[in-house]
């Protein structure tokens, strides 16, 4: 594993789930709700950051490894489910809709292993579409964890409709993908 800036922010990724989570099992003595938002709020917010940061680090001072491809994902994936996790026990997200979210992450990830077992990794590379989706589905978080208004705007409101349209780009995205992979799954077959 070489260590090199990129694979520390994405390491410090992982560390900062257990802090994330954290923040909504102490009592409201110890915390309260406002601050645990404002926390996990501003944890997932760096945790975002970071994760743009790494990629564009690792491209610019040419520390990309291939460590650093299969762990990148797997720490951004980690940190969804925790949230989308954490927001369903606070009845702040519907379970289906974490499942979907959720489930297409673990199919996708399979897929691209799979596909990168075949040699064909390429035909199923990070595409528009699954860029929009992961920029509403970040967006949707960040709302609801904040959960209070904010300059008026109702977080939980907004947050739960983008949180449902990414729900959609999630399954358009997957079957996109799928679409993509079928052809080089068919010819790979046996």
């Amino acid at each position: 594993m070489p260590l090199n800036i990129p694979n520390l922010l994405t390491w410090l990724r992982i560390l900062l789930i257990p802090v994330f989570v954290m923040a909504f099992y102490l009592s409201d003595d110890t915390l309260k709700p406002q601050l645990k938002n404002l926390i996990s709020t501003s944890v997932f917010l760096l945790a975002a950051v970071t994760d743009w940061l790494d990629g564009y680090l690792a491209r610019k001072l040419n520390q990309s490894s291939a460590f650093g491809a299969f762990l990148d994902p797997v720490a951004d994936k980690l940190m969804v489910a925790a949230a989308l996790i954490v927001l369903v026990k606070l009845g702040r997200a519907d379970a289906i809709i974490a499942f979907i979210i959720i489930g297409r992450e673990i199919t996708i990830s399979a897929l691209r292993e799979w596909m990168a077992k075949l040699g064909e990794s390429r035909s199923i590379a990070v595409s528009l579409l699954g860029k929009i989706k992961t920029t509403f589905q970040m967006i949707a978080i960040l709302l609801l964890l904040y959960h209070e208004r904010l300059l008026g705007i109702d977080c939980q409101f907004l947050g739960s409709l983008l949180l449902y349209l990414a729900a959609l780009l999630t399954l358009w995205s997957m079957g996109y993908y799928l679409m993509l992979a079928s052809p080089k799954l068919k010819k790979h077959q046996n």
